[in-house]
């Protein structure tokens, strides 16, 4: 390139630098700022972990880190850790596909909360730096405004209602303002392989947030098409629309493309998992809506537009500043307001959350919406303050706006005051700013009005931030810190901890997905994507689960023990209250049982089933069935009596003497007691479908007497109070389970190993019948006997089985995540037509000696119908 060329080049991207490395700045200091004002981890004692915060995003992160260390027992394609064995590809292109995350290895292994927090202000800063990069790509103007005005898009009420707590939603964040960047390139004809890069980039980080940035990318580009000409070789010449979008489309088309080895396997893990029941659309309330553009307010059932009211108030300046072309302000005036629009109507409510209406916040896209108001806000201060007139009604229309949201219930006591400081500093901002115009000589008022008005976005920010964070840790559910309960039952873990040869249960401990927090083997497992095979499989067998199923937690049960290789259960009681400043220590024992190992050789099928529905299909009969013993005595129909004032309900039966009583009520809430001589503590149980389901406990042993006399007391708001099954109550004879075990061990594995992905059991000769294992069947298992090739595995009552002709010694699975080849092949023919991209490119310059063209358009920049350029 020229000289001359190069020079041209530069002087643009200087201030583009300038601005986003203010932008960065600024933001990453705020948000330390707001944190540290609401008195939350890592500047104070209180936990950030509400909700999935705690119970996904955490424990997901701290393995993350233990498999890049190679710590973990599982690879990029399985987990052995949770749910007995699970997808984990899809788990990670779900939680932890932004190269952010690949910081976790520098923080110790105790500090996840830490190494997690630094990730989500990393990537905020960074969402701030791309948004003020765009906006001078869009129009010059002061890059010091440009780094305030992409501040307040990364510390917008988005991102601290929703993002800052669902940290890969902040990977779409950052994804709108560099596709908008990509459309510019394709709108110019410019960067045509590493366009496609950054969307594979963006769609590989988080695909889910990055699908809602492409289409408002799509609407920046169709605006932009709509309002600007460009310029080339000194005449004004308009790039042709359709070539522009079929340019946009091709770049668009091989970025998805080459993530789609990672998005296919999302995509096939969302079809094969547990269902959540169907949430209908519920538009909120239009004042509402209109209160969550002002600071402090918080709700997930509302859309969270905060931009601060300086910003806002620039933005409001639009559609009446003289100064910007009339097409320009149409075009974007109409683009914000079809958008917010679109926010209130359920076909594209549907559009913009693909289809599917989700569980929780329905309103997650409307970081795109906070964006669009920005790049408003910045084509009409860009050239200059707009002028008095325009300034009045900006102020006029967001007076109006404060006014028609003051009876919201999302209003707080700090919403309006907020406003109030915000507003006159911004005022005082643009009056240094006019009178700076009338004396262009000095550098003191623009100075002055800068610092003011970051001083009225800075402040706001602060304030929206703290009430935010008090807010939600006041409405929903948290999770305590990391602390010594977590460190000490990861020790005890790790010192038990015998993998293959049988499991380690950790038990629970605070939080969720104990198991990759602290090690070992569990059922445990909150994921998007818990399959639906292995939530049924384990709720049919008493298990309990939270989160509409996408939750199963572990059973502290010796049959489901002796069924999923469960040999070592360790068990943990607090010593001291869970607190949001504070984990307890808590005393934590280890019980060893001998149970069979992960592969045993069933000789026959399994029993018949009962009826589905019938009384005898209990999951006393269903464990049993996967166990291939009898282990329980059953009650045919244990008498109940009502309290008379209906509050509560006694169950009586007869059971063996000396047998354990295990209640199964899976929609009860309350306590059930089982009265003997001795004194039995309550037992609490928690049902409340379809988000909780309750798993069965023991109550106690039976006396000698064999009279079985349970005490119920259900949860005065429960409804139904007492929706019990027909037979809730089995007498484990542990004699009888104990034959078992001895049974299944001599006929069983003789050695287990596990890889990877991979688990290869030896087993004694002459097997025959069928090699279980304790896996549940989910999508992708592929097994073989011997030395046969591997095929889709079968399945018998949910977990992995193999047929067994008496020759093989040996069996053997391997776990291939759905989605995989087809993906791999998608994405090695957009690798294709990458290249063939950069072929064509680097041939169409070759024609053009120097680069002339290119250098030509860039000498003169792209102009518009504006009064000022663009």
């Amino acid at each position: 390139m020229p000289p001359a060329a190069a020079e041209t080049e530069s002087r643009p991207s200087r201030p583009r630098l300038r601005a986003a490395a203010g932008a960065a700045l600024l933001t990453g200091v705020l948000f330390c700022l707001a944190s540290r004002l609401a008195g939350s981890y890592p500047f104070g004692s209180r936990t950030r972990n509400i909700v999935d915060l705690g119970q996904q995003y955490l424990p997901f992160h701290a393995y993350w880190r233990t498999l890049l260390l190679g710590e973990s027992h599982g690879d990029l394609f399985l987990n052995w850790s949770s749910g007995f064995g699970t997808n984990f590809l899809g788990d990670f292109g779900t939680y932890l596909g932004s190269p952010f995350d690949l910081l976790v290895v520098l923080f110790p292994a105790d500090r996840p909360e830490l190494a997690l927090y630094v990730i989500t202000a990393l990537k905020i800063a960074t969402a701030g730096a791309a948004m003020a990069a765009l906006l001078l790509t869009l129009r010059r103007g002061p890059w010091p405004v440009a780094a305030i005005l992409g501040t307040a898009y990364a510390l917008s009420g988005w991102t601290f209602n929703y993002g800052a707590t669902v940290p890969m939603w902040l990977d779409g964040l950052v994804a709108f303002p560099l596709l908008c960047l990509v459309g510019e390139w394709a709108r110019k004809g410019r960067r045509p392989v590493l366009g496609p890069l950054v969307v594979a980039l963006s769609w590989f980080a988080n695909f889910y947030t990055a699908y809602m940035a492409t289409i408002g990318a799509a609407v920046v580009l169709v605006v932009r098409l709509l309002t600007t000409d460009d310029t080339e070789s000194g005449s004004r010449i308009r790039r042709p629309g359709p070539a522009a979008l079929l340019r946009a489309a091709r770049t668009v088309g091989i970025g998805i493309g080459l993530a789609a080895p990672l998005v296919l396997v999302i995509f096939l893990g969302t079809k094969a998992a547990d269902p959540t029941p169907p949430t209908p659309f519920v538009p909120a309330a239009w004042t509402d809506v209109l209160a969550r553009f002002l600071p402090a307010t918080a709700s997930t059932a509302s859309p969270a537009l905060f931009i601060g009211t300086p910003a806002l108030a620039l933005a409001l300046t639009l559609p009446f500043n003289g100064s910007v072309a009339g097409r320009v302000r149409a075009g974007w005036v109409t683009a914000i307001v079809l958008v917010t629009l679109s926010l209130q109507w359920e076909p594209t409510h549907l559009l913009w959350h693909a289809g599917a209406s989700p569980n929780g916040i329905p309103y997650r896209q409307t970081f795109v919406l906070c964006g669009l108001l920005l790049m408003a806000a910045w084509l009409s201060v860009a050239g200059g303050l707009p002028r008095p007139l325009a300034l009045l009604s900006g102020a006029g229309a967001l007076a109006l706006l404060a006014g028609a949201a003051s009876g919201s219930v999302v209003i707080d006591r700090w919403t309006y005051p907020a406003v109030a400081g915000a507003a006159a500093l911004g005022m005082l901002a643009a009056v240094a700013a006019l009178l700076a115009r009338s004396r262009p000589a000095g550098r003191l008022l623009p100075v002055l009005a800068v610092g003011l008005l970051l001083a009225a976005q800075a402040g706001e920010t602060l304030v929206t931030g703290e009430r935010i964070e008090e807010q939600q840790l006041s409405q929903v559910s948290w999770s305590p810190r990391i602390g010594p309960w977590h460190t000490d039952m990861a020790a005890a873990v790790a010192e038990k901890d015998a993998w293959p040869r049988h499991r380690t249960d950790p038990g629970e401990v605070p939080g969720g997905n104990d198991v990759l927090l602290v090690g070992g083997e569990g059922a445990d497992y909150y994921s998007s994507l818990t399959s639906d095979t292995y939530s049924r499989t384990l709720s049919a067998l008493g298990f309990g689960y939270y989160a509409k199923g996408r939750h199963p937690v572990s059973l502290d049960n010796p049959v489901t023990d002796a069924i999923f290789s469960i040999g070592t259960r360790m068990r943990s009681t607090p010593e001291g209250p869970l607190a949001l400043d504070r984990l307890p220590e808590a005393a934590i024992t280890v019980t060893d049982t001998p149970v069979p190992p992960l592969v045993t050789v069933r000789p026959g099928p399994p029993a018949p089933a009962p009826a589905p529905g019938s009384a005898a299909d209990t999951a006393f009969t269903r464990q049993e069935r996967m166990l291939g013993r009898q282990v329980y005595e059953v009650p045919a129909e244990p008498r109940r009596t009502d309290t008379p004032n209906g509050t509560g309900a006694t169950l009586t039966a007869s059971c063996p003497a000396g047998s354990e009583v295990w209640f199964w009520a899976p929609r009860y809430r309350g306590t059930a007691t089982l009265s003997t001589t001795s004194a039995t503590p309550a037992v609490g149980f928690a049902g409340k479908l379809p988000s909780v389901l309750a798993p069965m406990q023991r109550l106690g042993t039976v006396p000698a007497s064999g009279a079985v006399r349970i005490e119920l007391t259900p949860d005065p708001k429960a409804k139904p109070r007492l929706k019990l099954p027909a037979r809730p109550v089995g007498c484990l004879e542990r004699q009888r389970l104990d034959s078992a075990v001895r049974e299944l061990t001599a006929t069983g594995a003789t050695a287990v190993r596990a890889t990877g992905h991979t688990l290869t059991a030896e087993l004694p000769a002459g097997s025959t019948g069928t090699a279980v294992l304790a896996v549940p069947r989910i999508s992708g298992w592929r097994c073989a006997a011997g030395d046969a090739p591997l095929e889709p595995a079968h399945r018998r009552l949910g977990l992995l089985a193999v047929p067994l002709d008496g020759k093989a010694t040996s069996v053997t699975c391997s776990f291939r995540p759905p989605g995989v080849r087809l993906g791999g092949a998608v994405g090695a023919a957009a690798l294709l037509a990458l290249l063939l991209t950069a072929l064509l490119h680097r041939s169409r310059r070759t024609r053009e000696p120097g680069g002339r063209q290119e250098f030509t358009a860039r000498a003169h920049p792209a102009r518009s119908t504006e009064k000022t350029p663009v």
